[in-house]
């Protein structure tokens, strides 16, 4: 048994040092993106500290689906912050009807500051027997069913075609609609783009600057054609007329759950990680009796299902990183909020402050009461590498860098901390950068510069593949840079 032992021993040696020797050969290029602890892409190995999911705080209503062309059925929201001015773009549908039908239009809404929102009266479209209204797409089915703009970001792309939009249903397949000032929209073309999917969801799309192309993440089904369970695929594109052939997103070793909207876009602080918020949806899981589905003003079957949302992420290619399986937000105290497609995000993390971020939560959908609020979050506070009072260290993978000073966004309590250790990819402690050189991190900053005995110069280092010792008390890491 001990000779038994002595040799797995030896051979685990063996396959451990060629494991760190392989890793230490293809270190991670960090360059001088800002990285996440939003999932484990960076981390190595953990003790006494682990990935700690944050929830959104409920901020105030941002608008109510009340006017006559909106309804118990608005959904499928985009938000994004364009200049100093945030846009809204919600589907109106006041009676449940089937997917594409010409009862549903788009709806437009404008903020100065995220807080305050404004339907504007368009004068476009005659809707319920008056132009004063704030539809933008309409008497155009079924494309009003999901359309999902976004300001395109690609460089050179043509001032009239600076706002792009995918819209469309299995029937159909998605059309391309461009805008020159996010208001007034045409086709780019009749034919559709893309057809290769179910598309009965809200299909999102941007330009990716860290793959060079468009990319679109699209409701498909994982037993084929609305079999099985809701899911997610992918294509790119060149130029935003010719896609790819599509991929069904990988989750790694979880469990497949419906996603109903996957809300996947370039998190506009690190533009390289796409973050989705996307919607849980549990079919016939019933939190609400039918006595108390009658009592919220429901109609239909919209209360006999229940869901929330969940975080991921993906650097590109058909993977989302699931590292987290629990709620991103929960759903609220009270029956309104437990009734089938409510709690769905809308599309879009938006600057709203220098120290907040914020993501839009739809509730309340089916009910007389349907409505959007703002939920606020610190920049970059997804998720954090978390100690707790006892204290806790991590350890990276060996990547490499460009820059001079190495920033950290953090939270401690009054009695915790963060010291940081650099190694070379073997482990090895570097000279000047061990924990004892390191002066002690506490607060709460946005960006703060590690020192090393008054230091922060690590420019020396730029381009050595290198490690770093996280040694923490009741402390939150939510993000490092290099610059």
């Amino acid at each position: 048994m001990l000779r038994m032992l002595f040799r797995w021993t030896c051979v685990s040696m063996i396959l451990g040092g060629w494991m760190a020797a392989a890793v230490a050969e293809n270190p991670i290029p960090l360059g001088n993106h800002r990285e996440l602890f939003a999932d484990r892409f960076l981390l190595d190995r953990t003790e006494g500290a682990a990935l700690r999911l944050h929830e959104p705080q409920r901020a105030e209503t941002a608008i109510a689906f009340d006017k006559p062309w909106e309804g118990r059925y608005c959904g499928y929201v985009t938000v994004f912050k364009d200049g100093d001015l945030y846009r809204m773009y919600y589907r109106g549908l006041p009676g449940d009807r089937a997917d594409g039908s010409d009862l549903e239009v788009t709806c437009y809404a404008e903020s100065p500051d995220s807080i305050h929102w404004t339907k504007p009266n368009l004068g476009l479209f005659e809707v319920n027997g008056t132009t004063e209204n704030n539809v933008i797409v309409a008497k155009m089915a079924p494309f009003s069913h999901n359309f999902a703009p976004w300001p395109d970001a690609r460089p050179g792309a043509p001032a009239d075609e600076r706002y792009k939009a995918l819209a469309g249903t299995s029937e159909s397949g998605l059309a391309a609609f461009v805008s020159g000032d996010g208001v007034h929209w045409r086709k780019l073309q009749e034919e559709a783009v893309f057809k290769k999917g179910a598309f009965d969801s809200q299909n999102v799309a941007f330009w990716s600057e860290a793959e060079g192309c468009y990319v679109c993440y699209f409701r498909c089904w994982t037993e084929g054609a609305f079999a099985g369970i809701r899911s997610v695929g992918r294509t790119t594109s060149p130029d935003f007329i010719h896609w790819t052939d599509p991929v069904q997103m990988g989750f790694g070793n979880t469990p497949i759950e419906h996603l109903y909207t996957n809300q996947t876009a370039p998190y506009y602080r690190a533009p390289h990680l796409y973050v989705a918020i996307a919607a849980r949806f549990m079919p016939g899981r019933r939190a609400v009796s039918p006595e108390e589905e009658k009592s919220l003003g429901i109609e239909g079957h919209y209360g006999g299902d229940c869901s929330d949302n969940v975080l991921m992420t993906s650097r590109g290619g058909n993977a989302y990183d699931r590292t987290f399986m629990e709620a991103f937000l929960k759903p609220g105290i009270g029956f309104e909020n437990w009734t089938s497609r409510t709690n769905y995000p809308a599309r879009g993390i938006v600057p709203t402050g220098e120290k907040e971020m914020s993501v839009y939560i739809q509730h309340n959908y089916g009910q007389p009461t349907g409505h959007v609020v703002r939920y606020a979050l610190r920049p970059d506070g997804f998720a954090s590498l978390n100690a707790p009072y006892q204290g806790g260290e991590a350890l990276t993978k060996p990547f490499t860098f460009e820059g001079k000073t190495l920033n950290l966004n953090f939270a401690t309590s009054a009695a915790g901390s963060i010291r940081v250790e650099v190694q070379d990819a073997d482990g090895a402690v570097l000279e000047g950068f061990s924990a004892a050189d390191c002066n002690e991190i506490l607060g709460n900053m946005l960006e703060r510069p590690v020192l090393w005995k008054g230091n922060a110069d690590v420019g020396r280092l730029a381009g050595t593949p290198i490690r770093l010792r996280f040694i923490m008390k009741d402390a939150d890491l939510y993000s490092l840079q290099f610059n």
